[in-house]
Parts: structure tokens; C-alpha cells; sequence
């Protein structure tokens, strides 16, 4: 058994930000690696994958981006040299392919069991990523046995997939790039699509990431959100990092030849029955859209007038099929392979402390769990909107750590 102040759950972005802070203020601690650093990036992506944030925007503590393509994205190896370098440059204390199995309260605060030996610790600060599970709708298990089934985390590249048609069901970043990437590979390609959020890749001569950022919409706070769950399951922006700054939309992608129809609601005796509100879901994506454009409007007429020479302008509206698909037989047309691009989830399997609601979300007001000394990191919307992104957790894990530091503190006063 060994006793440490802090351990950190997940040597993803997350951990390294809040073990550079822990550092900065003296906190021994070690972080608990289930794989090598950035497993996740390593492991459960797929193959064409690039980060949808510009180089630039991957900062993290004590580090900036430096190299001669700024307005460039990382492909997975990359991003793993990235963080595998930052975890190097910062001397991070890792144990790697250490699994955590179980974690349980305990007089000194936290026992923590692995498959190399337990750990006891003060504090806990849980920083192993909101995408651990695939999010799957229950009437995927109405899928025909001989259909394969594939989600985010299995998809690899479209030469694992059979030669017939694809069902990719849901139409946010992840959905729009396989969908895109399957078309172009000669199979036909049906995308079933729900909310979602679009906006162009590149505006005004700026990266939307850009606009985002130096408009304040990314630094938006808990404190700025009237309905703080609704605004943590938010579609990510259908965004693609093309070395092209390509815009990816529903209007590219039929463009190529991918047929879209709404929302996919459920599966029986081998048909898929899709939500007749496509059009409205896509003019409300094309609503908001607009409206972050006008948002960036107002900011250059107020914040740099005459510092833009590219001229306002608006995107065409998504185009909707005149007969959209309402229910389709699988089979019958040629479907071999449905991805569930539907979203993830983490996973607390191994959390057994009582703060887990019923809805299976963590109980937390901005990464303080409601358990003494346990944190949570990389989550979305965790205290800002940037949270679970590379450029977020910096921020986040500065303003936990204090809290961390502080709770100590507080610990050793008491003990004295």
C-alpha cells in the first residue's frame, strides 16, 4: 500500500495540466495511466482523424505553440508527440499501464485500487476524459445480426468495412467526417441527422476557432448559463480539420452523393424508422449559425473597425431533400455496416462513491465533486465552454488546483 497527497486518474491533457499545476505549488502527487500517455489519442481514434482546434490553440500550461504552421491540425501522431513531449517537458510522475480497478472513501480519504498494487491519497481529481464509452441508442440492439455495428472507437478506416452501403446515424463532427470519408471510399452513404451545430470552417480570413476565441465565446463561464446541463450536451460544431480549411456541412456532403434524413428513432423487424423533423433541425443549425456570424459582426464593427478586409456574408442555407426518408429497409437497400456516431460518455464503473445521479452524471459544481477532495477534469462545460478541449483544461486545472491546495491545507490544519 502506498499513501501519496494527490493521485490523478488519466494522463490524457487533462492530467498533464493539472499535474503541471500541482507541481507549480509543491503538491506531490502521481498520475495513473491505464496505457501510455494519451492512450486515448492513441487507441480509440480513427486513422484519418485530425484535432478540429488549429495548432495554435493547443496551449496548455507552461506550453504555446511555436511552429511554422499555426492555422495547421494535428493529425493523431502528432498529437500524441505533443503530449508525449509535454509530459517529458514537465517531468510529469506517471505510472503507466496501471489500471484503476476500485475507488472507495477511507479514513485518510481515497483508497485506490490497481492492478499493480493499491494507493491511498488525501485527494482525487478524476481526469480520465468524457469519451470512454460509446453512447449508443438502445434500438441498436434492434439491429439485424448480419448488419456489423461499429462505433467511433472501433472505426478505424473504411477498409475494415464491406463493400455495401453505410448507415452513419448522427450528424455532428464526428458523424460528418465519417460520412464524408465512406462516401469518398465508393460506398453509398446514408447519414441520419439530429441536432447538430454548423458552422463554416473559416471566416472574414480567420479560422471560426479564431473568431470564437477572440470574441469571448470560448471563455463563457458557468455564471454566463441559464440551463448549465442543456449547455454540457451541446452537439460538438460540425467542423473537420482539413489541411485545405475545408467547411463541412450537410450541403458538402450531399454534394457528393450522401443522402441525408432525420434523426434515427428505432429499429424493428429490419427497418429503421427516421424523425420527420429534419428540416426544422436544420434551420435551426442554420439559425444559430447566423447568429455567431452576427456575433463576430458586432465584434469587428466594435473591436476592429476597418482591421478586416474580407466583407460580411452568409452561408446557403442546408438544403433539404424534397421527399426526405422517413423509414428504410436495410436490407433492401444495401445497408452492411451502421456506425453509431451518437455521442460518448465517461465511464465511473470503478467509481464506488456515492456521486453518480440517476441519469449516471457526476455530481460536481465546476470539477469539485460533491465528495471531500475529489475533482473532476476534462469534462464538458466543466467550468467554461472550452473545458474539454486541449486549450481548456489549462484554465480549469489553475482554478482546481487552488481549490485542491486549499482543501490541504484546510486538511493539515485540522489534522494539526
Amino acid at each position: 500500500m502506498r499513501d501519496i497527497s494527490t493521485l490523478i486518474i488519466g494522463a490524457g491533457q487533462a492530467g498533464l495540466a493539472m499535474s503541471h499545476c500541482l507541481s507549480q505549488r509543491s503538491i506531490e502527487h502521481v498520475l495513473l495511466e491505464r496505457g501510455q500517455v494519451a492512450n486515448s489519442w492513441r487507441t480509440e481514434r480513427w486513422d484519418s482523424l485530425r484535432l478540429l482546434t488549429p495548432n495554435w490553440q493547443s496551449r496548455l500550461p507552461g506550453y504555446t505553440y511555436t511552429g511554422d504552421q499555426p492555422d495547421g491540425y494535428r493529425t493523431m501522431p502528432q498529437t500524441i508527440d505533443l503530449l508525449s513531449g509535454y509530459a517529458n517537458q514537465i517531468a510529469a510522475p506517471i505510472d503507466s499501464e496501471t489500471t484503476v480497478l476500485s475507488v472507495d472513501t477511507s479514513d485518510r480519504g481515497y483508497h485506490v485500487k490497481t492492478n499493480r498494487g493499491d494507493w491511498t491519497c488525501r485527494t482525487l481529481v478524476m481526469a480520465s476524459g468524457a469519451c470512454n464509452i460509446a453512447n449508443i441508442p438502445a434500438c441498436a440492439a434492434e439491429l439485424p445480426g448480419d448488419i456489423a455495428s461499429l462505433t467511433p472507437l472501433t472505426y478505424r478506416n473504411p477498409d475494415q468495412l464491406s463493400g455495401g452501403g453505410v448507415l452513419v446515424v448522427g450528424a455532428s463532427a464526428t458523424g460528418v467526417q465519417l460520412a464524408s470519408e465512406v462516401q469518398r471510399s465508393g460506398r453509398q452513404e446514408i447519414l441520419a441527422t439530429g441536432e447538430h451545430v454548423r458552422v463554416p470552417r473559416t471566416y472574414r480570413g480567420h479560422d471560426i476557432k479564431w473568431w470564437m476565441d477572440q470574441t469571448g465565446v470560448m471563455d463563457m463561464t458557468l455564471a454566463e448559463v441559464d440551463d448549465i446541463r442543456r449547455a454540457r450536451h451541446v452537439p460538438s460544431l460540425q467542423l473537420i480539420g482539413s489541411p485545405t480549411q475545408e467547411t463541412i456541412s450537410l450541403n458538402s456532403l450531399q454534394a457528393i452523393g450522401v443522402q441525408i434524413a432525420g434523426r434515427a428513432m428505432n429499429i424493428h423487424d429490419g427497418k429503421i424508422q427516421f424523425s420527420g423533423s429534419l428540416a426544422n433541425v436544420c434551420r435551426l443549425a442554420d439559425l444559430k449559425m447566423n447568429r455567431l456570424l452576427t456575433q463576430i459582426d458586432d465584434w469587428i464593427d466594435a473591436e476592429a473597425p476597418g482591421g478586416v478586409t474580407e466583407a460580411s456574408y452568409r452561408l446557403r442555407d442546408t438544403i433539404i431533400p424534397s421527399d426526405p426518408l422517413l423509414q428504410l429497409d436495410l436490407k433492401a437497400a444495401g445497408i452492411e455496416t451502421v456506425i453509431w456516431a451518437t455521442g460518448f460518455k465517461p465511464d465511473y464503473s470503478w467509481l464506488n462513491v456515492p456521486v453518480i445521479t440517476p441519469r449516471g452524471e457526476l455530481r460536481h459544481q465546476g470539477g469539485v465533486v460533491d465528495a471531500p477532495g475529489l475533482y473532476a477534469l476534462g469534462l464538458p462545460f466543466l467550468r467554461r465552454r472550452k473545458s474539454s478541449l486541449i486549450d481548456g483544461v489549462g484554465d480549469d486545472a489553475h482554478d482546481l488546483s487552488r481549490h485542491l491546495a486549499s482543501y490541504l491545507g484546510q486538511t493539515v490544519a485540522e489534522a494539526a
